[in-house]
């Protein structure tokens, strides 16, 4: 590759939609507009071919029916776009493309595999599938060979990295920070909060939506619950006895999400320990903290270290309905406190929890791939 050419750099997706945050807001318009001399490429299925960020979007076939029928389909289609497109650089976004890397290498081209989710982890948290044990040692094993050959891996968590430096040097972890358009900072006015704690995002059972209700039992605290809820999910929430203290608000808007937080002590998040939740990141964590809310969170380690270790809220077990009821009884009752850690978290959102650091190590990153295959 010559370093005084265009460098065409192609993202390659078969699962994600054209405005997924991470591949297209954050790691490709990144890469569009601060690097010079390339040509970013991102490769969809069923999607509006057009350029946007800077981004030269193409579209394959999307195809329905059976997970399997999809995989192996436009799997395919995305390969044939791929090569047509003979870039430079080519970084793959999901694990069944892992198929096609080793052949993209044998073309001579450089090849990334960005790992969003643990995929071992993430089957063994799926209780429907049999053998999963098996399942998950199989498909780690896959990913490891794969990897190895490739030319670096970017990861969305430390965890996830750290794993894969077991098997690929060039590996970095590009966190899925906010982006300063997706985080609202917020005066924490103590003059309009009220004597409530929200949640707001996908509401399920794995989400321990069941447990902090349960947490409302004999509180003199209100939970404004803010997302959509299946029906059937809905029904069985209803009739435990800490509903009496929740507000259900449905889907609300970013305006209305902005507006609840202001005035709240705290906000919620006590996902339970399933195997992809235990080292993931939720942004939710950080919108928290950006505005100036304590976060009252799950009791796991990479959780721990964002929130306890930073004195931005309480972790508790998830699982433990009385848990979560007492770290929100002990910040009603602190309200120092409860300001303090807000504060800590907004700093700290404006520091160093946002997309500007990570945008920096994935620019270093490609300059690096860059740089090595100029040897």
């Amino acid at each position: 590759m010559d370093s005084s050419q265009t460098v065409k750099i192609v993202h390659l997706s078969s699962v994600h939609g054209d405005h997924d945050v991470r591949i297209l807001l954050k790691e490709c318009s990144s890469l569009a507009s601060k690097l010079d001399n390339v040509s970013v490429n991102l490769i969809l299925a069923g999607v509006k071919e057009r350029e946007e960020f800077g981004v030269h979007i193409h579209s394959v076939s999307k195809y329905y029916g059976s997970r399997l029928k999809r995989m192996w389909l436009t799997v395919n289609q995305v390969f044939l776009k791929a090569i047509s497109l003979d870039a430079d650089i080519y970084h793959l976004h999901d694990p069944e493309l892992l198929r096609i890397a080793l052949k993209l290498k044998r073309r001579g081209k450089i090849v990334v595999y960005d790992a969003h989710e643990d995929l071992p982890r993430q089957i063994m948290g799926k209780s429907y599938l049999p053998l999963k044990s098996l399942l998950a040692a199989f498909f780690e094993r896959y990913e490891n060979y794969v990897v190895k050959r490739l030319d670096g891996v970017v990861t969305a968590t430390p965890f996830i990295a750290d794993r894969f430096k077991k098997v690929n040097d060039l590996t970095i972890d590009i966190n899925n920070f906010p982006l300063e358009s997706e985080i609202e900072f917020t005066k924490n006015d103590a003059s309009v909060k009220e004597n409530r704690v929200c949640f707001i995002g996908g509401i399920s059972s794995i989400r321990g939506i069941s447990q902090l209700v349960d947490a409302f039992e004999n509180s003199e605290v209100r939970l404004s619950l803010a997302g959509e809820i299946e029906s059937e999910y809905f029904n069985e929430l209803t009739v435990k006895n800490g509903w009496r203290n929740v507000d259900a608000l449905g889907f609300i808007n970013r305006s209305h999400a902005v507006a609840l937080k202001q005035k709240c002590l705290a906000g919620i998040v006590t996902f339970l320990p399933y195997p992809n939740h235990i080292n993931a990141q939720p942004n939710k964590i950080f919108e928290y903290m950006a505005a100036g809310l304590p976060v009252i969170g799950s009791n796991f380690p990479l959780w721990k270290e964002i929130i306890e270790q930073n004195n931005c809220g309480i972790c508790v077990d998830p699982s433990d309905s009385m848990a979560i009821a007492e770290a929100i009884h002990h910040l009603a009752s602190n309200k120092e406190l409860a300001r303090k850690m807000g504060e800590n978290g907004s700093r700290l959102v404006k520091e160093k929890y946002n997309w500007l650091q990570e945008e920096n190590k994935l620019i270093d990153f490609y300059r690096q791939l860059m740089q090595s295959s100029c040897k």
